[in-house]
C-alpha cells in the first residue's frame, strides 16, 4: 500500500561480500524525491556497501523512464538524498521560494504577443505527467474529447511490478480504457495468502489483497495503443517549461520551445510537481515513507506475500528512532525470486536518516526477515528506495483556473499507504466523469475545479493511523508499543470479518466498520488506550475526532440524503447539475462508500 517505487532497475549482479559500511503496506505505484550538504549523517572515507553494489553494476542512462521507477545508478540515489536533505532542513527560517511555472494573465490568448512562434496545436485537456496520467488521458480521450499527453521521458513502464488487488485494477475495464484481455496480458504473477504479521505476537491472514504483479511495461505499452486508437498525441522526452493561463485558454510552453494551447491542463507529475511546488510554496511535507528494498533471486520457492510485517520493535538510527515495516511479494521473473521492501514513517528533521543509511540497514536486516543465511548467497536483481511525502491539506484544490493536480500530485493516496496506482484506478471514473463534464461545459475556474478534489474525511482521518506507525523517543511509550497496537487492531479487525478488514487494506476508512473496530480494541485491550494519547498527542486526537464525526456525517449523507436529491440535481441548470454531483461525489467517496466487496 505504499505509492509507485522509485527504484533503480539494474542488471543482475550477484551480491558482493564485506563488512557493512558503518508502503502503502503493498506497493503499487508510488513518487519520487539534489546540492547542500546532507542534513542526516556525516561523510565517510570508504564506499557503503550499497555503494559499491551499485557502482559494479554497469548500467547505462539511455533508457530511464518517467514516474517512480525510472532513473538508474548510485549518482541517481545521492541526488534523491540531497533532495531529501533539504526537506529535513528547518534550520533557514526562509527557503528559496520556487520558480513559478504558472503565470496567469487577464485577457485572451489571442490578444497577447506571446507566443512568438504561434501555437503548434491545440487541445481540449493536456495531461503533464505519463506514467499514471495516461490512464486519465485514455479514458477522456475514450469520450471524444481532444487529449495530449507532455512527458519529460520515454513514456513506458519500469521492470519492477506494480502490486495491486484485481478488484482495484478492474476499475481499468470499468471505466473503459483497458481490456479484461490486456489485463492478463500484463498480469506476470498472482499468489495467495497473504500475511499480515507481527513477530512474537501473531499473523493475520487474508486473500486477494495486493496479490498481483502487473508488468508495468506491458500495461503503459496497452494503454498507449489505445490512446492512439483514440486520436491521443504524445509528446515523449518534452519537459514543461511554463504554463500561462487566459481567459479562454492555457498556453504552454514545452523544454523544446513547442507551444501547445489547451482549455485545461492536468497536473499528474506526482508529488514533486513544479506546479505543485509553487502553489505549497516550499512548505514541509507533514509526513514522510522512505522506503527502500530489491528485488533478489536465490530464496526458497513461495507463493505467499507480506502486505505488512514487522520484525522488530523501534531501533535507533542516527538521531532517529525508526519503526520498520516489511513487504515481500513473489517476483514474476523465477520461483526463486522475490520483491522485498522495508519502509519506515518519519518526520522530516535534521539527523534524518539517509536512503542510503537505510539501504545499509536492509542489507543486514534482510536475511533475518526472510530467513535467508547470508546476503551473499543472493544474487540481486534489481535495488530499491524511494521517498514519498505527503500533506495533511489534502487533497489539493486547484489554486490557478484551467489547472487541476490529479494521482500523488493531487495528495489524494493515503498518507499511510502512499498508493499511487491503487488510488489512481479507485478514482479514475469519478475524476474522468468530472473533467468531461468541467470540460464540456466550460467549467474550469479553479472554484469549479476544485470540486473535483473536495474534502475526504476518509483520507483525512487516516492522518492519526500515521502518526500511530511513526516512532518518536519524545513519547515515552516503550519500543513494542507499535507493534502492539497494530496487532490489536488487526486481529479485531480479523474477527470482524472480511467486510472490516478487506476496504482497510485496500486503502478505504469507513465509518461502521471503523466504530466496531475502535470498540473491540477499547473493550479488548483498553490498558493500551493511555499510549495512544502519549504517542498521537492530544492535538492530533483532537483533529482526527473532528474528522470522525464528518465521516458519519458524509456516511448518512450519501446513505439517505442522496437518493432524495440525486433525481432533483437532474433537473437543474447545467452548472448547478455539476456542482451538485461533485457534491453527491464528495459524501459517497469520502465515506468509502465507492468500495463494494
Amino acid at each position: 500500500m505504499l505509492p509507485l517505487v522509485y527504484q533503480q532497475l539494474l542488471p543482475p549482479v550477484t551480491f558482493p561480500g564485506g563488512t557493512r559500511g558503518g508502503t502503502r503496506w503493498g506497493i503499487r505505484g508510488r513518487s519520487a524525491l539534489l546540492s547542500f550538504p546532507c542534513c542526516c549523517s556525516t561523510t565517510v572515507d570508504t564506499p557503503s556497501r550499497t555503494q559499491r553494489i551499485l557502482e559494479n553494476i554497469s548500467t547505462s542512462t539511455a533508457n530511464e523512464v518517467g514516474g517512480a521507477g525510472g532513473a538508474y545508478s548510485y549518482s541517481a540515489l545521492k541526488r534523491l538524498d540531497q533532495l531529501w536533505s533539504t526537506l529535513c532542513d528547518t534550520t533557514s527560517p526562509v527557503k528559496k521560494e520556487p520558480k513559478d511555472v504558472v503565470l496567469s494573465y487577464p485577457g485572451s490568448s489571442s490578444s497577447q504577443e506571446f507566443p512568438p512562434s504561434g501555437v503548434k496545436c491545440e487541445f481540449e485537456v493536456l495531461v503533464c505527467g505519463g506514467t499514471l496520467g495516461i490512464f486519465l488521458a485514455t479514458a477522456l480521450a475514450s469520450k471524444g474529447v481532444r487529449v495530449g499527453i507532455v512527458e519529460r521521458n520515454l513514456l513506458k513502464g519500469r521492470d519492477q511490478e506494480w502490486n495491486i488487488s484485481r478488484k482495484e485494477l478492474m476499475e481499468l475495464v470499468h471505466a473503459g480504457v483497458i481490456t479484461e484481455e490486456d489485463i492478463e496480458h500484463a498480469t506476470v504473477s498472482e499468489f495467495n495468502p497473504n500475511r499480515c504479521g507481527f513477530e512474537e505476537k501473531g499473523d493475520v491472514w487474508v486473500k486477494n489483497i495486493l496479490n498481483l504483479g502487473i508488468s508495468p511495461a506491458v500495461l503503459i505499452e496497452k494503454m498507449k495503443q489505445r490512446f492512439s486508437s483514440f486520436g491521443g498525441v504524445i509528446y515523449e522526452e518534452n519537459g514543461l517549461s511554463s504554463i500561462r493561463i487566459y481567459d479562454d485558454a492555457a498556453i504552454l510552453e514545452l523544454s523544446d520551445g513547442s507551444i501547445l494551447s489547451s482549455q485545461l491542463v492536468i497536473d499528474a507529475m506526482g508529488n514533486f510537481s513544479p506546479v505543485v511546488k509553487q502553489i505549497r510554496l516550499g512548505k514541509k511535507p507533514d509526513g514522510v515513507c522512505l522506503v527502500v528494498g530489491s528485488c533478489a533471486r536465490g530464496f526458497e520457492e513461495n507463493s505467499t506475500s507480506d502486505v505488512i510485517y514487522s520484525s522488530m520493535n523501534t531501533r535507533k538510527v542516527g538521531d532517529s528512532e525508526l519503526q520498520y515495516f516489511w513487504e515481500a511479494f513473489p517476483a514474476g521473473s523465477g520461483s526463486a525470486d522475490r520483491t522485498i521492501y522495508m519502509f519506515t514513517y518519519i518526520d522530516p528533521q535534521p539527523g534524518s536518516p539517509r536512503l542510503e543509511d537505510l539501504l545499509e540497514e536492509f542489507w543486514e536486516l534482510m536475511p533475518n526477515y526472510q530467513n535467508v543465511k547470508s546476503i551473499d548467497q543472493l544474487e540481486i536483481l534489481r535495488v530499491i528506495y524511494g521517498i514519498f511525502p505527503t500533506y495533511r491539506d489534502s487533497p489539493l484544490p486547484a489554486s490557478f483556473d484551467r489547472i487541476i493536480q490529479v494521482g500523488d500530485a493531487s495528495g489524494i493516496q493515503s498518507p499511510v499507504s502512499f498508493g499511487g496506482f491503487g488510488s489512481m484506478t479507485r478514482h479514475l471514473i469519478r475524476l474522468s466523469d468530472g473533467i468531461y463534464e468541467a470540460v464540456s461545459g466550460n467549467f474550469l475556474d479553479s472554484s469549479s475545479l476544485s470540486l473535483l478534489n473536495p474534502y475526504m474525511p476518509n483520507l483525512s482521518s487516516s492522518w492519526m493511523f500515521q502518526k500511530a506507525m511513526s516512532a518518536n523517543s519524545r513519547t515515552g511509550v516503550s519500543p513494542g508499543f507499535i507493534n502492539e497496537l497494530l496487532y490489536a487492531n488487526f486481529s479485531s479487525m480479523e474477527k470482524l470479518g472480511n467486510s472490516v478488514l478487506g476496504p482497510f487494506l485496500q486503502d478505504v476508512i469507513q465509518f461502521w466498520p471503523l466504530v466496531k473496530t475502535l470498540s473491540t480494541v477499547m473493550i479488548t485491550r483498553p490498558q493500551i488506550l493511555p499510549s495512544i494519547f502519549q504517542q498521537v498527542g492530544i492535538s492530533v486526537i483532537f483533529d482526527w475526532l473532528i474528522h470522525f464525526v464528518m465521516l458519519g456525517n458524509y456516511t448518512f449523507l450519501s446513505t439517505f440524503a442522496d437518493p432524495i436529491i440525486r433525481p432533483l440535481v437532474e433537473s437543474l441548470p447545467k452548472k448547478q447539475k455539476y456542482e451538485w454531483r461533485r457534491h453527491l461525489e464528495a459524501w459517497k467517496y469520502g465515506a468509502g462508500l465507492d468500495y463494494k466487496q
